[in-house]
C-alpha cells in the first residue's frame, strides 16, 4: 500500500494521474467543475426534470374501487398486495446501499451529485407506497412484513443482500483488482439485477392494471417510478461500463461468466415471484408470458453492460418498451403526457 501511494503521489506530481472514478489521488469531491463525467450530469438533469411526489395523484377512485368486495378479484387483489409488499422495503434496500456504499466508494462530484438525486428519489418512492397503504386503508404491519414472511420476496431481497454484503463492511476497499471487481459486481447486484429485473415483472403487472382501467392511482405511482427506474439504471450501467473502461484488468472472461450467471439467477427468482403473485394469470397477465419479458429485459440489460444476450426472447409487451423507451412526451394508454417537469403534470 505504501509503494501504491508513493507511486500515485510520484504521478500526481508529474501530472500524469488522470481522474477516475475509483481510487484516484487528484479528485476533489467538492469541485464539481469541469465535468470529467458529462453522462452523470445529464442523468442528474432529467431526474430534476422528472420531479413528482405521490400526492399529485389522486387515488379517491382506487379507495372507492378497493372498498368494493366484487369489483376485483382475490387474484387481483393478491396481485396488488404483493407488489406493494415487495417494493415498499424494496426502495428503502436501494436506498441503503446508495448511501451506504456506493456514495462512499465514488468520489466523483457529478457521480455524487447524481447519487445524491437518486437517494432523493428513493425516498419518494418509500413515500409513495406510505400513500397508498394509506389510502387504501392497509395494514402495515402486513404489507411491510411481507418480505420477511412471503418467500418468493425474501428470497429476492436476500439474493441482494448476500451478493452486495462484501462492500457494507465498513473496511472494505476499492484498492486492488479483486476489490474493484467486487464493488462492481455489487454495482451490477444494485442497478441492474434490483431495479433492472426485480422491480419489472411488478411494473409490467401493475401497468397491466392500468390498461384495464383498475387501479388508476396505484397504477400511475407505479408509471412515475417506471420512469425513475430507467433514469437509475441508464446511470449504474454507465457507471458499471466506466469503471470497467477505467481498469480493464478486472473484465477477465470468469468474472464476466459470474455476472452473466448472477443475472441469470435473478431472472430465475423474479419468475418464482410472478408465479407467486399470478397463481392463475389475470389481464392478459400470466406467469410465463412475464417469463418472456424478463428473459428480454435480461438481455438488453446484458447488452447494456457489454455483455451477450442469453435468451434471444422477443418482447410479449411492446406497450411496456414505449414506456421505458420514451423520455419527455409519451402515449401512456388513452392518455398523453406532455409535460412532465418540476411537480407540475399537465395532460390533454
Amino acid at each position: 500500500m505504501d509503494i501504491q501511494n508513493t507511486q500515485i503521489a510520484s504521478r500526481k506530481h508529474q501530472g500524469l494521474e488522470k481522474k477516475r472514478l475509483l481510487n484516484c489521488a487528484v479528485t476533489d469531491p467538492n469541485k464539481i467543475l469541469p465535468f470529467q463525467y458529462p453522462w452523470a450530469r445529464v442523468h442528474y438533469k432529467t431526474g430534476v426534470a422528472n420531479n413528482w411526489t405521490p400526492e399529485e395523484v389522486p387515488m379517491q377512485g382506487d379507495i372507492e374501487l378497493w372498498k368494493r368486495k366484487d369489483d376485483l378479484s382475490d387474484d387481483e387483489r393478491r396481485m396488488i398486495l404483493w407488489n406493494l409488499g415487495f417494493f415498499s422495503t424494496a426502495e428503502s434496500l436501494t436506498a441503503n446501499n446508495i448511501v451506504l456504499t456506493i456514495y462512499r466508494h465514488i468520489t466523483n462530484p457529478e457521480c455524487r451529485q447524481y447519487l445524491l438525486r437518486q437517494a432523493y428519489e428513493e425516498a419518494v418512492h418509500t413515500d409513495t407506497f406510505i400513500y397508498c397503504c394509506d389510502s387504501l386503508g392497509l395494514d402495515p404491519d402486513d404489507i411491510y412484513n411481507m418480505y420477511i414472511k412471503i418467500p418468493s420476496i425474501k428470497n429476492k431481497d436476500d439474493f441482494v443482500i448476500n451478493m452486495t454484503k462484501s462492500i457494507l463492511d465498513p473496511n472494505f476497499s476499492t484498492v486492488g483488482t479483486k476489490n474493484i471487481q467486487r464493488f462492481v459486481h455489487d454495482l451490477v447486484g444494485f442497478y441492474v439485477i434490483m431495479e433492472g429485473i426485480f422491480f419489472y415483472a411488478g411494473f409490467a403487472m401493475m401497468l397491466s392494471m392500468l390498461r384495464q382501467n383498475k387501479m388508476v392511482g396505484v397504477g400511475e405511482q407505479f408509471q412515475y417510478i417506471l420512469r425513475d427506474e430507467t433514469v437509475h439504471l441508464a446511470f449504474g450501467a454507465d457507471l458499471i461500463n466506466a469503471i470497467v473502461e477505467e481498469n480493464p484488468e478486472i473484465w477477465t472472461q470468469d468474472f464476466k461468466n459470474t455476472i452473466v450467471e448472477n443475472i441469470k439467477q435473478g431472472v430465475e427468482l423474479e419468475y418464482a415471484y410472478t408465479l407467486d403473485c399470478l397463481p392463475r394469470g389475470i389481464l392478459g397477465m400470466r406467469a410465463d408470458i412475464i417469463r418472456q419479458y424478463l428473459e428480454y429485459i435480461a438481455d438488453r440489460r446484458l447488452e447494456r453492460i457489454g455483455l451477450p444476450k442469453q435468451y434471444d426472447t422477443a418482447n410479449p409487451f411492446p406497450w411496456m418498451s414505449e414506456i421505458i423507451d420514451l423520455k419527455k412526451e409519451k402515449n401512456f394508454f388513452e392518455t398523453r403526457v406532455n409535460e412532465y417537469q418540476t411537480g407540475a403534470l399537465n395532460w390533454d
